[in-house]
This record gives C-alpha cells, sequence and structure tokens, in this order.
C-alpha cells in the first residue's frame, strides 16, 4: 500500500479545497463486508492531476463531473484523477468495503455474550480510506453529511446528531469543517444512557451486555463529564464547537480513547465489569479530560501534518491531569502522573528512538513514519514539558496565548510555529527560544545535587547534565523529633538552573533534599548520600506523595542506570510500602519491582526470592487493611500477591472458596488472574479453563481463556497458541494480545526456549500480512521479554539489519532489544 508523503500532501493542498463529503454507509450486506457510497463536493484551483484514497473489496463505479472512470485504474490505495480542469467538481464512488478485526477502519465486533453485533469506526491517520474514498489528510477539512443503512434495532451514532428516519435509516446532522481522520460512526443494539448539560445533548453508550455495569457507573461518568466541560468553558473563551457530546464504549478498541468530534470512543474495559481501585477511576476519569480537551485542540483547530501530533496529544495530556486536579475530586492526578506515566516519556527518550517532542518536519515524511512517535515521548514528555512551560512563564499568560491560538485558527489547520507565535503574543518570555531548547532536542536532562556546609549554613550547587533551562523548586526536610520515621517540610524554594553561585541558606542543612519537589519539570534527579541514606530509612514518613514518587523516580533512574542495585530498590520496597498511604505509587513501585526488578533485571537465580519480597509486601498490606479501610489497597495487594505467588496453595484455596479470607469476594477478573497463575505454576488443566469459560462466557472470559491456555507448561499448548499467534489470522486484536500475554513466562524458560529464534522471522511475516495493528501487538505482548541473555539480543539484532518488515514493527523491536541491552548493563553492574 501507497504510504502519504509530506510533499504530496502540500501539492494536493495548493491544489484542492475540498468543500464536503456526502457519505452512505450500509451495513446490512453481511458479517464480512458493507457497501460505502461517497460524494465528494471540490474545487480544483488550477488544472492538474491528483488522486483519491480507497482500499476497497471491491471498487464498482467511479463518475468525475458525471463521467465514468475506469475502477481498474485504482492502483494499491490511490485512485488517480486526471486532466482535472480549474473550477469545481464531483467525485462519486461505490465500493464494497471489508469489516475489520484490527480495529482499524470499521471494526466488527460480535459479543460472544449474547450473540449480538457491533461495529464502529477508527479512521485514524490513513485508515479513513477503509470506510470510504477520501483526500486523506488533515489539512483538507470539509463537512460532512453521513447517513447509514443499519439492521433493525440499532442505533446509529456520529459526529453530530443521529435521526433514525425508518426502515434502519439514519442521517446525522450536517458537521463543521472536519479533518478526515475524524469521521466517526458506531452502530449496534446499543445500551444508552442519556442527559442534557448546558443546552447540550450528552450520551453514554455500551454493548448490552455491559448495560447494567454501565447504569452503575454514569453518575460518576456524567459528572466527571460536565465537571470538565463545565471547566474548559472556564479556561477558554471558544465555546465547544459541536452540537453533541457522545462517548461509546467500544470493543477491542486498540487505543484508550479516540477523539471524534461529538462522538469519543473509549475501550470498554472502562466499563468495569469487576471491581477496581480509586486509583483506575482516577485513570479513566483523566482519559475522559484528555479527550474532551482535544474537541478545541486537536478538532476544532487540528494539526497541518503529522509532524505536530505532539501538540495535539501533549495539550490533552496536561490538560487532563490539570483539569481533573482542578474541577473534580481527583485533586492528586499529578502523584499517578509522576509514578506511572512519566516512565514512560523517560524510557522512550534514553532508546535510540528518541525524538525531539517537535521533531523536524523533514523527520516525518509520510504517514508511516508518523504513526512511530505516538509514544511516551509525544505523550509524557510533551505534558511534562507544557507543564515546565506553565510553571515558567504562568497560567495567565499561557491560556492567554491558547485562546489567542483557538481564535486565529478556529475550524481550520496550525502548525508549532502558529501556536509559538500565538504564545508569545501574550508573554514578554522568549518562547522562541524555550521551543527550541525544550521542543527541539532529545534526551533527558540529569540534575544533581551537591550540599555543602558553610558557616552557620549550608549551600547548594545543582549540577546539570543536559542543555535545557528548568525552573524547579527545592524542598527541604528534617526529621520529626517525636517521630523518627517521619519527615517535615522545612522549606520550599525556587531555583532557576542552570543558574550561577550556589544558594546558600542559614542553619544546619536538612536532612533530606529534593530536587524537582512538585515534579514540575521533565529531568531525572539524584540525591546527596545523605538525602539518599534519609530517603531508605523515612521515605515512607515524607509528607507529599508527589514528594514520594520524586525520590521513588530517582531511585528507580539508578536503577536503570545501573547506580543503584536492583535488590536495593526491593529492600526499600519492604521498608516502605507497607506503610505507604497512596495507592499510586504503590501500584507504581510494585508494576516496577515485579515487571523489571523481578523478571529482568535480576539474574533468573535471584527471582525466586524478589517474588518472596513481592509477596511478603503484598501480606504486610493485607493485614493492615483487614478492618477495610482501603479495599483499593487490599484489591493491589490482592492482585500483585496472585501475580508474584510461587505456591499454588493460598490462590487455590482462594478460587475453592470464591473470596480471599477478610475479602474481597472474586470477581471474574480475579478469578482469571488466579486461574493464570495456576497455570503458570503447572497446577490446573484445561478442563478448570473451560469450566470457568463455560462460568463466564464473555468477551473478557475469552480473552482470559486464550491468556490461560497459552500459559500452560505444556508442550502441545505452546504449540497451538504459538501457530494461533502466527500461523493463523484467525484471532482479533483483543485475542492475540491475550494469547501473547499467556505465552512468555519466565517459570517456563526451558519450554519455551525453541521460540525465541522463531518468534523473529514469524513476527516479521505476520506484520507484513496482517498490518500495523497486529505488528504493534507482536512486538508488545508477543516478544520474548523474560529472555534476558545475549542470544536473544544477537538474533533480535540481525533481524533489524537483515530483515525486511514494516515500521510498525521495526520500531517496536528496536525499543525491545534496547530495553534487553539495558537489562543486560544491569546485571553486569
Amino acid at each position: 500500500m501507497s504510504v502519504l508523503t509530506r510533499d504530496e500532501a502540500q501539492t494536493r493542498a495548493r491544489l484542492l479545497d475540498v468543500h464536503r463529503y456526502e457519505v452512505d454507509l450500509d451495513l446490512t450486506t453481511g458479517e464480512e463486508t458493507f457497501d460505502s457510497r461517497t460524494v465528494i463536493h471540490f474545487t480544483a484551483r488550477a488544472a492538474g492531476d491528483t488522486f483519491v484514497e480507497l482500499k476497497p473489496a471491491v471498487l464498482r463505479s467511479v463518475t468525475l463531473d458525471g463521467q465514468p472512470l475506469d475502477p481498474a485504474s485504482l492502483t494499491e490505495n490511490r485512485l488517480p484523477l486526471t486532466g482535472l480542469t480549474a473550477g469545481e467538481h464531483r467525485l462519486s464512488v461505490e465500493s464494497g468495503m471489508r469489516y475489520s478485526r484490527t480495529g482499524e477502519g470499521m471494526h466488527r465486533f460480535t459479543d460472544p455474550s449474547d450473540g449480538e453485533a457491533y461495529v464502529y469506526t477508527q479512521l485514524f491517520m490513513e485508515d479513513v480510506q477503509r470506510v470510504f474514498a477520501a483526500f486523506d489528510q488533515p489539512d483538507l477539512k470539509a463537512v460532512f453529511d453521513l447517513s447509514v443503512t443499519a439492521p433493525e434495532g440499532w442505533t446509529v451514532l456520529g459526529n453530530g446528531i443521529a435521526a433514525h428516519d425508518g426502515n434502519g435509516r439514519w442521517t446525522c446532522a450536517t458537521t463543521p469543517p472536519l479533518s478526515t481522520y475524524f469521521v466517526a460512526v458506531a452502530a449496534g443494539p446499543w445500551h444508552s444512557v442519556r442527559a442534557e448539560h448546558a443546552g447540550l445533548p450528552f450520551g453514554l453508550h455500551v454493548r448490552r451486555s455491559l448495560g447494567a455495569y454501565l447504569d452503575a457507573d454514569a453518575d460518576e461518568l456524567f459528572e466527571i463529564t460536565t465537571q470538565c466541560y463545565d471547566r474548559y468553558h472556564e479556561k477558554f473563551e471558544e465555546p465547544y464547537p459541536f452540537d453533541s457530546y457522545d462517548q461509546a464504549f467500544v470493543p477491542e478498541f486498540n487505543a484508550g480513547a479516540m477523539e471524534n468530534p461529538g462522538l469519543v470512543t473509549f475501550r470498554d474495559e472502562f466499563i468495569h465489569r469487576s471491581a477496581v481501585t480509586d486509583t483506575q477511576r482516577q485513570t479513566r476519569a483523566m482519559v475522559i479530560a484528555h479527550e474532551m480537551a482535544h474537541m478545541w485542540f486537536g478538532d476544532l483547530v487540528t494539526l497541518t501534518w503529522w509532524d505536530d501530533i505532539w501538540l495535539n496529544e501533549s495539550f490533552a495530556e496536561y490538560m487532563g491531569y490539570q483539569t481533573l486536579t482542578e474541577a473534580t475530586r481527583f485533586t492528586d492526578t499529578w502523584v499517578d502522573f509522576g509514578i506511572a506515566r512519566k516512565s514512560w516519556g523517560y524510557d522512550a527518550d534514553q532508546r535510540p528512538s528518541t525524538h525531539p517532542v517537535a521533531p523536524d518536519p523533514d523527520a516525518v515524511p509520510d504517514t508511516a513514519s508518523a504513526m512511530l512517535n505516538f509514544d511516551g515521548i509525544s505523550y509524557a514528555k510533551g505534558a511534562s514539558a507544557l507543564r515546565q512551560l506553565v510553571t515558567w512563564m504562568g497560567e495567565k499568560d499561557f491560556l492567554a496565548g491558547i485562546n489567542n491560538h483557538f481564535a486565529r485558527h478556529k475550524f481550520g489547520n496550525a502548525t508549532l510555529a502558529d501556536f509559538i507565535d500565538s504564545l508569545a503574543q501574550a508573554t514578554d518570555r522568549d518562547v522562541h527560544a524555550w521551543a527550541d531548547a525544550w521542543l527541539r532536542t532529545t534526551g533527558v536532562d540529569t540534575l544533581t545535587p551537591t550540599v555543602t556546609d558553610t558557616p552557620g549554613g549550608w549551600q547548594l550547587s545543582v549540577g546539570h547534565t543536559g542543555s535545557r533551562p528548568h525552573r524547579i523548586t527545592v524542598g527541604a526536610y528534617d526529621t520529626d523529633p517525636v517521630s523518627p520515621g517521619t519527615l517535615v517540610l522545612r522549606d520550599r524554594f525556587d531555583v532557576d538552573v542552570p543558574h550561577g553561585a550556589p544558594d546558600t541558606h542559614p542553619g544546619r542543612r536538612p536532612a533530606l533534599l529534593v530536587l524537582n519537589d512538585g515534579d514540575t519539570t521533565y529531568a531525572k534527579v539524584r540525591l546527596d548520600d545523605i538525602s539518599w541514606a534519609t530517603a531508605l530509612g523515612s521515605l515512607s514518613g515524607i509528607p507529599d506523595p508527589l514528594t514520594r514518587a520524586v525520590v521513588w523516580n530517582a531511585a528507580r533512574d539508578m536503577v536503570r542506570d545501573g547506580e543503584l542495585a536492583p535488590a536495593a530498590y526491593l529492600e526499600a520496597a519492604a521498608a516502605h510500602l507497607p506503610r505507604e498511604s497512596d495507592l499510586a505509587v504503590v501500584q507504581g513501585v510494585l508494576t516496577f519491582a515485579a515487571t523489571e526488578i523481578a523478571d529482568r533485571y535480576l539474574p533468573a537465580g535471584q527471582r525466586a526470592a524478589a517474588l518472596a519480597t513481592l509477596t511478603g509486601i503484598c501480606r504486610a498490606l493485607l493485614r493492615r487493611t483487614e478492618d477495610g479501610s482501603d479495599p483499593g489497597l487490599r484489591l493491589t495487594a490482592v492482585r500483585h500477591f496472585i501475580d508474584a505467588v510461587a505456591q499454588p496453595e493460598p490462590i487455590q484455596e482462594w478460587l475453592a472458596d470464591g473470596s480471599v479470607p477478610g475479602g474481597p469476594e472474586l470477581d471474574p477478573e480475579l478469578r482469571w488472574r488466579i486461574l493464570k497463575r495456576l497455570c503458570v505454576l503447572g497446577a490446573t488443566d484445561e478442563r478448570a479453563i473451560a469450566a470457568e469459560l463455560d462460568r463466564d462466557p464473555s468477551a473478557t472470559g475469552q480473552e482470559g481463556a486464550a491468556r490461560c491456555r497459552a500459559a500452560l507448561p505444556d508442550p502441545e499448548a505452546k504449540a497451538a497458541a504459538w501457530h494461533a499467534m502466527f500461523a493463523s489470522d484467525d484471532l482479533s486484536n483483543y485475542l492475540f494480545a491475550a494469547t501473547a500475554q499467556g505465552f512468555w513466562q519466565p517459570e517456563q524458560a526451558d519450554l519455551v526456549g525453541e521460540y525465541v529464534a522463531r518468534y523473529y522471522p514469524d513476527a516479521v511475516a505476520l506484520a507484513t500480512r496482517r498490518g500495523p495493528a497486529i505488528a504493534e501487538a507482536a512486538g508488545r505482548y508477543a516478544f520474548p521479554t523474560h529472555a534476558v541473555d545475549p542470544d536473544t539480543l544477537r538474533l533480535g539484532q540481525d533481524c533489524l539489519r537483515d530483515a525486511d518488515m514494516i515500521p510498525a514493527l521495526r520500531r517496536k523491536l528496536a525499543d525491545q532489544l534496547d530495553d534487553l541491552r539495558r537489562a543486560l548493563e544491569v546485571r553486569g553492574a
């Protein structure tokens, strides 16, 4: 398939002005394909040639200004339009299109719970071509008139309010000008909950089998949605630009959510079937806030080309966390960002594949390369950069610049230069220089304190490895004389880095000095020796959870950089997590300890001891929460205990009893979690999996069964799972991921050893056949992360050097291999 280049997009944008699309979809033609009819009204500014994109199962007819064109002229995904004259034109295309099972284009899903079918679109980047013919680039905006024929009993949702005309016929209100990738349709027998707010209709939609779970959370979802909506209207001068606000929770969705104007689509795991922690509810709320921010930054004002995708995502990421903190009950969202989300950016920025937050346009020459930039840099690092920008220039000036940007470019397109110009008009600070230092550079700066005693006081100097300016807060803490394990804040003061003379302070030096207290910049920080000794003894006694997150992140970075032994991190976790009060911190530290330290950074011979430490931490948390005072913390401890337990008896008893002693009762998520661990340990069999699937035949149950079957320590089970993933193309995106998650287990290294070498050629072939979404899943979930040895690295490097693979897989493998290289270095440190 041809990918669109930036040069081609610029040439086409100079030639065409696209006015309106009439899109008519018929979803009643069967389970494999649907019919698509498109009329595009456009103007050619001069005589010339161009093309329209389409990926049909069958192209039935094409007419341009009433004259037929030869359908056989379609080459790959491009239909040439030659000999255009200057003036207005009308292009009509009729085709049959394939449904997807990979979450791209028009995805079709049949719910195993009740047999009902659902379809929805995900048209990001270049997948509108899988649904209808289009001039598929973000700066050729047009209005859309969408109509859909659907089976009786279905509801159709779109970007505009959808009206049922009878006989399964639905017509959506004409949209304002949109980029092609924002067009959205979701159709099926939805369970819907509707409300009105600020004069607009709001809706929540989920497949029917999850209706009761949506009903249970509808009040919370509407509350979060309307709180964010009202807060954005306090921040932004432009009103919400669309006629309704629907949120559809759809099955087998590849991303967290998609900001389709007026119809945001979310993965339906956000409608919880089982017990969840408050941190999980906060994450769902953050995604709601993130996607709503896109209605302005992304939808109202859209990037001109994909090199500026960071502007969309970084802005929504920053606004999502900040607005949630300001407008909802979730007031500590930056703790979760710091301990869980920010590391995504730090890790990505230290790999060879790193790129600037705002890459040079020449570094994003086509859509294939643009897709690779949807990573921790465009989201977490970009949001961190914007948070530092707000700290540096002030929120009032920042918002004034944002509102200027919206006013200048609403319903149009804009670039980084436009954005920086808008900010510059609102402040006397040199925003252009800031952008060059922060947005056009790569890598993570490191800030290191040096504390020196002076007569009557002490001095702080901040060493700076890197090139960016930082405005940071430094926290000075003393040991509480009444409670030696507790620290009290003496002072917080701001420091600009790089700076000149050391900061001088009176009195004795603090027991703990924390650079970047408040976590408002993006940099690795180190602790001086006295501060680190204090942290080891009193980390859980630091009063602010965000400060504790900064210290835990410093420890994490030191482990990854070979400056702190992995076992020392585990010792700190064992000492402090049993007393930790913030759920996000507990979850973040346990996850790093389990997935990186126990599974990768420690030699295989030390893994059993590491798992014993983790289960010991979990037992301590379970004892602490026996009184029911913190169900979220208890649930976190139960989950991590299940994943780390080395002997099956405790969790076999839980499964037999249907509950954990003292609670919670086992819901489907916990039952499947236990069963998977029992499979890994060889303490159950296929009959138990089949019985559990009879108990829970839902889509989530199907995924749980696939995960468990792949985890069985049996050669035939491993062969069947490998065949399903790599030799057959029958698995949907979610079932592929579930199977891959079960396949590789550190406890089964010898059993799956032969598959390590097979992985590389089989993944390359799979990615070529099934495309970017499955390629990404194969690189993320099916990679043998447990195999931390030089041979695995060598095989992967050979594959990268010699194999012809699609960009999505190449990027994922490059990142996995760099993580493997780092794990080997940590082991050798």
